[in-house]
């Protein structure tokens, strides 16, 4: 059973279970379950967890990490097969690619991974089209590299920044300077120089 169908199930379970004092700590349970399984959605588990089909994430090999982002039908499978020479589907049609391709391109002597995303689309973060598992494959890569249609508009690459911004992942920017200490009874004192953000 998919994890799609697990949340499915559990919230019909919640919409059917009448609310009071004698099923208060059973709508509990529920709710931490369906907590778990929307996290697993959003960051699949690793080594050997669910089933196929599943999971978009591979395990990191190499010096670095390069993710092809993009809309459905740009040529990120194309662009793969060129640069790596592995065999990534391509048709004419959109979402050809359902899984992370992945594949390994030697330079200057660092093995560098390139992975062939799922094609996402205007929503993506909002979690259409299973967007929020793609970004969460973005988000473990190195580089990200945009790959857009050159007959499309520009404001695809607009769209898509937006996209990757919404799910956390900041573009061309350096990461914050945050500084942290080791308190004397255990913990962390987290001192920020800038005005936090969300």
């Amino acid at each position: 059973m998919s994890i799609l169908q697990k949340i499915s199930e559990i919230e019909a379970e919640m919409a059917r279970t009448q609310k009071n004092k004698a099923t208060a700590h059973h709508l509990g349970l529920l709710k931490a379950r369906l907590a778990k399984l929307r996290r697993e959605l959003i960051t699949p588990k690793g080594g050997g967890g669910g089933g196929p089909g599943e999971g978009f994430d591979v395990a990191k090999t190499g010096d670095a990490r390069i993710g092809f982002v993009g809309f459905p039908s740009v040529g990120k499978s194309t662009l793969l097969s060129n640069l790596a020479g592995v065999y990534s589907e391509v048709a004419a049609y959109e979402f050809t690619t359902l899984t992370t391709v992945p594949g390994v391109i030697r330079y200057k002597g660092a093995k560098i991974q390139l992975l062939d995303l799922p094609g996402i689309i205007e929503g993506a973060k909002d979690g259409k089209g299973r967007g929020r598992q793609v970004i969460a494959v973005a988000r473990t890569c190195n580089l990200i590299l945009i790959v857009l249609d050159v007959l499309k508009p520009l404001a695809h690459k607009k769209i898509i920044e937006n996209e990757l911004e919404g799910f956390g992942i900041r573009l061309n920017k350096q990461p914050p300077n945050i500084g942290f200490r080791k308190k004397d009874k255990g913990g962390i004192n987290l001192t920020s120089t800038v005005s936090e953000k969300n």
